[in-house]
């Protein structure tokens, strides 16, 4: 099973940018969809902001995360990025680097679905604040 280590949250101005970090070991990437959610403080909910298949680099974001957040894979390192850009304080949240395993269109419909209980492996989180 892939563990998974997020880094990179910290508290920057409304219109800032940061970059997060997803680190997996353990097994192959190209056997996973990776998806980031969030969970905005005081919500029950975590809702996905972008979603990578690494075997085909497809893509999906959430309408609040499209034309702002970049999600990204270092091949090398194994290690898939969110970069996001234009950031308001709606986007203060904890960010989960999550990864569920599959093929082909079972991968498809992971990142289309966003499910968060569909994905079985989840890093501890980092926080993120937007706020001046």
């Amino acid at each position: 099973q892939l563990q998974l280590a997020e880094s990179g949250g910290d508290l920057v101005q409304p219109g800032g940018s940061l970059r997060l970090s997803c680190a997996a070991s353990g097994d192959i990437l190209d056997s996973y969809a990776i998806n980031w959610f969030r969970q905005a403080p005081g919500r029950k909910e975590r809702e996905g902001v972008a979603c990578l298949i690494p075997s085909d680099g497809s893509k999906w974001y959430s309408p609040s995360a499209k034309d702002r957040f970049t999600i990204s894979r270092d091949n090398p390192k194994g290690t898939v990025y969110l970069e996001m850009n234009s950031l308001k304080p709606e986007d203060t949240a904890i960010y989960y680097c999550t990864a569920a395993k599959g093929t082909g269109y079972q991968l498809f419909r992971l990142c289309v679905s966003g499910v968060p209980e569909d994905f079985d492996s989840w890093g501890q989180g980092t926080q993120v604040v937007v706020s001046s």
